[in-house]
């Protein structure tokens, strides 16, 4: 299996998707300017990705800034998604998260900040995190 191969979308046009396989590892920064598709483990962060999906045993250690996140595997990481943000059942993401548009499904785990707008750029990242006035204690259960 190679590590680029040609995809056909859904509205006919082609796709390069670099792959990073179940057996691989992976260590330092990621460029990527097309999509890619983590199966194995990453650490470092990933820039200037379309869309990056990490697949159900996919790890990732590090920083994602992509237009297109899909998570099915797990990040530990802060993510700018500058389109959209998906995490799926079983995915887990633990750090804080940058998106217009976000979608969680039942069954995903996220640990961290959120901040949405109407465009998340990737300038300054989810690293600094929202202004303080806008953190938030966890919501600890009250006792009867």
């Amino acid at each position: 299996m190679g590590l680029l191969s040609r995809q056909n979308t859904s509205d006919g046009s082609a796709e390069i998707t670099t792959t990073i396989g179940p057996e691989a590892y992976f260590h330092g920064v990621v460029t990527v300017r097309g999509s890619l598709k983590v199966e194995g483990e990453v650490e470092g962060n990933i820039h200037e990705a379309l869309t990056v999906v990490i697949g159900h045993n996919g790890r990732v250690r590090g920083d994602v800034c992509a237009e297109h996140v899909v998570v099915g595997g797990s990040i530990q990481g802060h993510i700018v998604a500058s389109r959209q943000l998906e995490i799926l059942s079983g995915g887990k993401v633990r750090g804080d998260i940058k998106t217009p548009k976000l979608l969680i499904e039942e069954g995903a785990l996220f640990e961290g900040n959120c901040a949405m707008g109407e465009k998340a750029e990737g300038g300054g990242g989810p690293a600094e995190g929202p202004a303080p006035e806008h953190r938030r204690e966890p919501v600890k259960a009250a006792r009867s």
